[in-house]
């Protein structure tokens, strides 16, 4: 969310400057939130990739199979319950490091100016300020976006827009043309309408890529057949020939689908930047689908 978007509304604005000055950070500034978010992505990413982590993950394998080793080797028989407590001990080693780093990284991602980045982003949406794309390491979900994540952004009760200030009944003289033209509101921002493209690569966006999987299954039973018929020498066997052609049809059918794809994701990135663009100019524009969103979190 762009600082022009907190900037446009008085509420908003106000409690951003609230919630800046206790984290120390400017979140209208879009320079300044811009590095934030870029420093504490490296910093969590560093805290997912600490030796803690890497220790307790090949601990953990090491304690759950270590034991089932033990039938292939029988000369370990003779050493099997002090092998089973090296297992035990090496389990709660590499639990206890997991837990450890797991705790490390919640707590970088709670803490600190993300924490009051998410809160400024909360108070927007119950504002109705429509939040287009929140990438998903900001709420601690996976890189696929699915999950609630370990720190989603607060929800707050929906806010009623600030009544207007009646008008003024004092007579006043006609203002002159320049009065009137440096008094008039801000000309609106417009959105970006939605492609037919962008609306058909929702739909389809999870649909097919079952082409590449059935082709090989089609030539390997054609391949079969002819085998079976050379073998036994049975001709029937021989009309599996006809499954090959099937299988080309069916690779070049997904090369088709595949390239239909790629340019219909192209619109939908396109249309993506253009809301960005239109967002940071300060329009309001729309919460983008899960397939946008989706298609946004791989591209970046």
């Amino acid at each position: 969310m762009s600082g022009t978007v907190l900037r446009s509304h008085t509420r908003v604005r106000e409690a951003a400057r609230d919630i800046g000055i206790r984290h120390g950070v400017d979140y209208t500034d879009d320079v300044a939130v811009t590095a934030l978010l870029a420093e504490r992505r490296k910093a969590l990413e560093a805290e997912q990739r600490r030796p803690a982590a890497w220790l307790g993950l090949l601990a953990l394998m090491a304690g759950l199979f270590l034991p089932f080793g033990l039938p292939l080797s029988p000369a370990l028989d003779a050493h099997l319950f002090a092998l089973l407590g090296a297992a035990a001990g090496l389990t709660v080693v590499g639990t206890a490091l997991l837990v450890h780093a797991r705790t490390q990284w919640k707590r970088a991602l709670r803490g600190g100016p993300l924490a009051g980045y998410r809160e400024v982003l909360g108070i927007a949406h119950a504002h109705g300020v429509p939040l287009a794309h929140i990438p998903p390491w900001l709420e601690g979900r996976t890189t696929s976006g699915g999950g609630k994540g370990a720190a989603p952004i607060p929800t707050y009760p929906p806010v009623e827009p600030a009544p207007e200030a009646p008008a003024e009944t004092t007579p006043t003289l006609s203002p002159s043309p320049s009065t009137t033209a440096t008094s008039s509101e801000p000309v609106p921002v417009p959105v970006p309408p939605k492609p037919w493209a962008v609306s058909y690569y929702e739909q389809t966006v999870d649909a097919g890529g079952w082409h590449d999987e059935t082709g090989c299954l089609l030539l390997l039973a054609g391949a079969g057949g002819v085998t079976w018929a050379a073998t036994v020498g049975t001709g029937v066997g021989y009309a599996a020939l006809l499954l090959v052609p099937l299988a080309v049809w069916v690779w070049l059918a997904g090369r088709r689908q595949g390239r239909e794809k790629e340019e219909l994701r192209e619109e939908a990135l396109k249309y993506v930047k253009e809301l960005e663009a239109a967002q940071a100019a300060g329009a309001r524009v729309p919460e983008l689908s899960p397939q946008l969103r989706a298609l946004l979190d791989g591209h970046q």
